[in-house]
């Protein structure tokens, strides 16, 4: 079958994952579908070797495999598809999920936030509305009742 993901950055051209670095596996799945389910393997592995893929550029490997760290077992990367009945759900389920993981990981970060302060008219009207606050409060206290 040719599987091949196409990858959209925000950022610079578009990434084409060819069918050969991926590798599907197949096994039967639990859930709905009755006695069907004892003999389909529906449930979908999709296995992409992340740091062994020659498609992506080795600045954007570095950048996808610190991102997605914890979900690498030793560069690989392993999505699993299971919730629908039929395995070519299941295989549509695992390619979108792989492309959102990867399109995520490989996204440029955010600029660096601009530090600014709070303009002068903000100050004074939370200043203003402390000082409201404290006369509201104010009134509550005992020694202001007798």
């Amino acid at each position: 079958m040719a599987d091949t993901l196409l990858l959209t950055l925000s950022r610079g051209p578009a990434l084409l994952i060819p069918a050969e670095e991926l590798r599907w596996r197949f096994s039967r799945a639990g859930g709905p579908g009755g006695q069907a389910v004892n003999t389909t393997d529906s449930r979908v592995e999709l296995v992409f070797d992340l740091l062994g893929s020659r498609a992506i550029p080795e600045a954007l490997k570095a950048r996808a495999a610190a991102r997605l760290g914890a979900r690498l077992v030793e560069g690989v990367l392993v999505v699993v598809a299971q919730e629908h009945r039929g395995q070519w759900r299941n295989r549509q389920a695992a390619l979108g999920r792989l492309r959102t993981l990867l399109e995520d990981a490989l996204r440029p970060p955010p600029p660096p936030r601009r530090p600014t302060r709070p303009g002068r008219g903000a100050v004074e009207r939370r200043l203003e509305a402390k000082r409201r606050r404290g006369v509201i409060k104010g009134g509550r206290r005992r020694d202001h009742l007798d």
